[in-house]
C-alpha cells in the first residue's frame, strides 16, 4: 500500500482529496496546522489516516519522522489577497518557508512524486485567453508572488535533486467544503452565505468579468492523473475548459444583487488554456457549471455559520487591497 502525504489536508481541496485517495486503497497521512483547514472536514475519516497538527513553516523533528512517504500532494498555504497585503511576511513563511520543509522531506524520503499545488494568479492580468503555461508570469500581490516562488523551489529542486515533481497551476477552484471564513473569501463562498441568510449578492462592478470555475472533483482527478503518470518536471494548468460570468452565477443562483466597486489587481478574465494537460496527463474536466452549483445547492447547509457580507463589511476588509493596487478609496 502506497503511502500520500497531503499537506493542508484539512482544508477545502486536501480534505475532498483525502476522500479521494482513501478510496483508492491508499495510506494518507495529512499534516496540517488548522489555520485555515477544518477538523470537521476530515472527522468522518480521522480512525483511517494519520493526523499531524504542524506548522510546515517551522522546521522540527516532524520532518525526520515523516518516512517511507511515497508521494506528496503539496496544498498546504496561506490564501487571501488582503493579509497577504497586510502580512506578507506570514505569506513568505508559510508559502515558501514551507515548501523548502517538504522538499527537504520529499528529498530525504526519495519520494516517487511531489504534486505542488501552484496558483492561477501567477499570470496576473493576462494578455490572451486562453491562457497558456508560456504566458507571462505578473503577480499582483504577496500571495501570487509567493505562490510562484513555491513553483520555482519545486521545479528548480526537481533539476538540481533528480526528484521527479509536477506543478499544477488551479484555475478558480469552487466545491463542496470551499472556504467559509478569511477577510472577503472565495465568491461561492460568500453567495452561498448571503443566499442563506436572504441577502442580496454583493457583485463587483457590472457583473461581466468572466473567471474559470473549476469544480473540485476534476481538480482531484488531476492530481491523481499527475500523481500516478511518468510524466515529471512539468507545469500544467488545471482549469474547466471554459470561462463563466459572475452574472451567470447569480442567473443560477436566483436572488437579488447588489454593486461594489471594480478592484484593482484583478483580471477581467481568467480562462485556462488546458490542452497540455489534456495532452500529457490524459486528463479533462467532467462538471460545467450548472452541474457543479447544483451540488452546492444540494450541500448549501456547510454554509450556515460562514460570515454574511455585506458592502460595509467588504468595504471595511479591502481598504488595504485598494490602497496598495490602486486608488486609496
Amino acid at each position: 500500500m502506497s503511502r500520500v502525504l497531503v499537506t493542508g489536508g484539512a482544508g477545502f481541496i486536501g480534505s475532498n482529496l483525502v476522500d479521494y485517495l482513501l478510496s483508492k486503497n491508499y495510506e494518507v497521512l495529512v499534516i496540517d496546522n488548522l489555520s485555515t483547514g477544518r477538523l470537521d472536514n476530515i472527522s468522518h475519516v480521522l480512525d483511517k489516516i494519520t493526523f499531524i497538527n504542524q506548522d510546515i513553516s517551522q522546521k522540527g523533528i516532524w520532518q525526520l519522522n515523516l518516512k517511507n512517504i511515497d508521494y506528496i500532494i503539496h496544498l498546504a498555504a496561506l490564501a487571501d489577497i488582503v493579509p497577504s497585503i497586510e502580512q506578507p511576511d506570514k505569506y513568505f513563511e508559510s508559502n515558501v518557508i514551507g515548501t523548502m520543509n517538504i522538499l527537504e522531506v520529499a528529498k530525504n524520503n526519495k519520494i516517487k512524486k511531489l504534486i505542488y499545488s501552484a496558483s492561477s494568479s501567477c499570470y496576473g492580468i493576462p494578455n490572451s485567453f486562453p491562457t497558456n503555461e508560456l504566458s507571462d508570469i505578473k503577480p499582483q500581490y504577496p500571495y501570487a508572488l509567493t505562490k510562484y516562488l513555491g513553483e520555482e523551489l519545486i521545479m528548480h529542486w526537481g533539476l538540481v535533486y533528480k526528484l521527479p515533481v509536477v506543478s499544477l497551476r488551479f484555475f478558480n477552484v469552487y466545491g463542496i467544503r470551499s472556504r467559509t471564513s478569511g477577510t472577503y473569501g472565495a465568491v461561492f463562498g460568500i453567495f452561498l452565505a448571503q443566499k442563506l441568510a436572504n441577502k442580496p449578492f454583493t457583485v463587483v462592478g457590472d457583473g461581466k468579468q468572466t473567471r474559470d470555475f473549476t469544480y473540485v472533483s476534476d481538480v482531484i482527478e488531476a492530481v491523481y492523473k499527475a500523481m500516478i503518470s511518468n510524466v515529471s518536471n512539468e507545469i500544467f494548468n488545471i482549469g474547466s475548459d471554459n470561462t463563466y460570468s459572475i452574472n451567470k452565477i447569480v442567473e443560477y443562483l436566483k436572488g437579488p444583487t447588489t454593486s461594489i466597486p471594480k478592484r484593482p489587481g484583478e483580471p477581467d478574465c481568467t480562462w485556462a488554456d488546458i490542452s497540455k494537460a489534456k495532452n500529457m496527463l490524459n486528463w479533462k474536466p467532467k462538471i460545467n457549471l450548472q452541474d457543479g452549483i447544483k451540488k452546492l445547492m444540494e450541500n448549501i447547509d456547510y454554509w450556515k455559520n460562514a460570515p454574511v457580507w455585506d458592502i460595509q463589511s467588504i468595504h471595511q476588509a479591502t481598504k488595504s487591497w485598494f490602497k496598495y493596487l490602486g486608488d486609496e478609496k
